[in-house]
């Protein structure tokens, strides 16, 4: 059962946008089991009958990708700046958002599904959902990075949940970093180095929840396997 706002239900099916749905709701055209609908209500595409001007809406299909986000482009439907976003390498489906942002100058797993009861599974904080990044900094020698992440990093008030770390010596001086975070705070693994005193010279994504990036080549998408969408799925929920 996937109950979600109407407006948001219309606007996964194709119907209108979010803002145009509301004002076909405001205008009374919009139904759940033949009551006419107000704003703010919500319902279960799957097992309510929702009509627009006496017309069902068709029910639309759960859909999961894995994006490989390469560097240079945004996550967003479509920038002021006018910089090139990640919906522009992925097939167009109605009520497709992102799960979790990465920012333009990182790279790596990008998820994004019309699921949305999944897409917060995944990103709230409570459930503590694991995230893996590989991380080239400089800055510090290996060792004193390894001393320094034994130690809570605090960061707005509270430690970063940092499940382990891997340090390893890098190219040309530099040291490569490998973090398994189970949080997702904005931009948290910049900060996480700037508190540390490192500067990020690469930043890559490489898992999120059960799923992982592998080989999928930079611009390139995949839809998730079935074991991938029943470990999505089976996340806690408590």
């Amino acid at each position: 059962m996937t109950t979600m706002r109407l407006q948001r239900a219309l606007a996964r099916a194709g119907v209108a946008s979010r803002r145009r749905a509301e004002d076909l709701i405001r205008a009374g055209r919009v139904k759940v089991n033949g009551r006419v609908a107000a704003i703010g209500e919500s319902a279960d595409p799957e097992s309510d009958v929702i009509t627009v001007g006496g017309r069902r809406i068709a029910q639309s299909q759960t859909v999961w990708f894995a994006l490989n986000k390469p560097l240079g482009y945004v996550v967003t439907k479509s920038d002021p700046e006018g910089r090139r976003t990640v919906f522009e390498l992925l097939p167009r489906v109605p009520g497709l958002t992102y799960v979790g942002r990465l920012d333009v100058a990182t790279s790596g797993l990008l998820l994004l599904t019309t699921d949305g009861a999944a897409a917060h599974r995944l990103m709230h904080p409570r459930f503590s959902v694991e995230r893996t990044y590989r991380v080239l900094v400089h800055g510090h020698p290996v060792n004193e990075i390894r001393r320094m992440l034994e130690r809570p990093v605090v960061i707005e008030g509270r430690p970063v949940q940092v499940v382990k770390a891997l340090v390893r010596e890098g190219e040309r001086g530099s040291t490569d970093l490998t973090l398994v975070l189970a949080e997702g705070r904005y931009r948290i693994v910049r900060r996480l180095c700037e508190r540390l005193g490192l500067k990020v010279e690469r930043l890559t994504r490489l898992s999120h929840g059960p799923v992982r990036l592998g080989r999928l080549a930079p611009g390139k998408w995949r839809h998730l396997s079935k074991r991938e969408l029943q470990a999505v799925r089976d996340l806690r929920t408590d």
